[in-house]
């Protein structure tokens, strides 16, 4: 599962220039097999870091976002998934630190950023929701 996240983070922000939020959603999907309607995704085009703002980061985002479709799919109610995106919210705040782009950002921002310098981080946000994810749905 996390050669597959690397290997395929890798092509999403390389081959098609995705960004944050987008790719945690397309790989959720497809480590779930979860169809996505393609409105989706472009309701996710903003939101690495609310546009640029260097607020809530995208992983957190996108992850958010699958969770409520996974979970309505699973025949979860509307208090059962708004309470595992707090939960969700909280266990990442604990282990990666923030929820916020400019604080998780590795090395911060400057004018000259390489693109995708957060290509790392998302492979671990990711495995991480995936986790998340199947510890909730055992249950």
């Amino acid at each position: 599962m996390k050669e597959y996240i690397k290997k395929r983070v890798h092509e999403l922000y390389w081959n098609d220039d995705i960004n944050c939020a987008r790719t945690t959603i397309i790989c959720l999907r497809e480590l779930f097999k979860v169809s996505i309607e393609p409105q989706t995704l472009w309701s996710a085009v903003g939101l690495h870091g609310a546009g640029g703002y260097r607020a809530q980061c995208g992983l957190v985002e996108g992850a958010l976002m699958f969770i409520g479709i996974y979970l309505h799919m699973l025949g979860k109610t509307e208090d059962e998934i708004v309470s595992a995106c707090y939960h969700f919210a909280s266990a990442f705040d604990k282990t990666f630190g923030s929820l916020r782009c400019f604080a998780l950002r590795p090395e911060g921002f400057s004018e000259n950023d390489p693109p995708h310098r957060c290509e790392n981080l998302t492979c671990d946000a990711i495995a991480f929701a995936y986790q998340y994810l199947l510890e909730i749905t055992e249950q």
